[in-house]
């Protein structure tokens, strides 16, 4: 399934917006190093404020990692997400050299889409979830409190879409987006912007 066959832009965009989804039917094949490796270096190309960098993962791409992440994810994602050869953990350092960093969370975001984007351009499909038990991550992974956990993430290749429940199945397509005058205000909030 294509997201572009199901989504319309109104201006005109790159393709890889429309085509990048968060299916749940992922194939158990193995996602080669070389390709995990790009993108998670793509991710890390995600500028920052003061390029701090303060995004971190955790993967976890054999038996014995998946079955540590599959301890702390909820019931609802497991039952689709244990089938995705590579979980990746994203979270971000709250503090700097300085004190606290008030950016973390929006530059670790802009990482994980740079790194959703890439994944998209190399044929995988990726899903972020935050249904997971982030004391017992962090309790399990060895992560100290100056990190925040953001969420788990699944990647791999688009698998059947049959080994889902048929309530996943019923939802297992692109969403779309809200429309652009319900998003973009213009001067000060509230102001409809003319677009």
């Amino acid at each position: 399934m294509n997201g572009k066959d199901y989504r319309q832009a109104i201006y005109n965009i790159d393709p890889i917006f429309l085509e990048r989804w968060s299916p749940r039917a992922f194939s158990q094949q193995e996602v080669p190093e070389d390709i995990l490796n790009g993108i998670l270096e793509a991710a890390c190309w995600a500028p920052s404020a003061a390029n701090i960098q303060p995004w971190r993962f955790i993967i976890a791409r054999n038996k014995g990692d998946r079955n540590h992440f599959h301890s702390f994810i909820n019931e609802g994602n497991l039952t689709w997400c244990k089938n995705a050869p590579v979980l990746i953990l994203i979270m971000s350092k709250t503090s700097t050299e300085r004190g606290p960093s008030i950016s973390h969370a929006f530059d670790a975001g802009t990482a994980w889409g740079f790194l959703s984007l890439e994944a998209a351009k190399k044929g995988l499909i990726t899903h972020a979830m935050g249904g997971f038990n982030r004391d017992k991550a962090r309790e399990k992974l060895g992560i100290s409190d100056d990190y925040q956990l953001h969420a788990v993430v699944a990647v791999g290749y688009l698998g059947d879409m049959s080994e889902l429940s048929a309530d996943h199945q019923a939802r297992e397509k692109p969403s779309n987006r809200r429309p652009l005058k319900e998003t973009i205000f213009e001067g000060k909030f509230g102001e409809s912007a003319k677009i």
